[in-house]
């Protein structure tokens, strides 16, 4: 949550929502709240022995990256938060 609300004040994110279903737990984001997600933070206990229990996925479908560390595979997202400045 420390991670969303830095990106909602620097005007990226606008709106979340969770799912938690039988085998994934998802947190989304979105950039406005009819949108599809343009992030969505899967957690998978069944994938906690192989690729890793966490995953950062984009709008496209695309696995950004993929681990067993939260904080180490949102760091993904915190490289869009830095901006270089003029």
């Amino acid at each position: 949550m420390g991670l969303y609300g830095r990106m909602v004040a620097a005007g990226e994110w606008r709106d979340y929502g969770m799912s938690f279903l039988k085998d994934v737990a998802i947190f989304s984001v979105f950039r406005r709240t009819a949108e599809f997600p343009i992030y969505r933070i899967e957690k998978r206990p069944k994938l906690r022995n192989r690729q890793g229990l966490y995953a950062v996925i984009g709008m496209d479908g695309q696995i950004l990256k993929r681990g067993h560390d939260l904080r180490t595979v949102l760091r993904v997202l915190e490289r869009k938060l830095i901006r270089a400045v003029e």
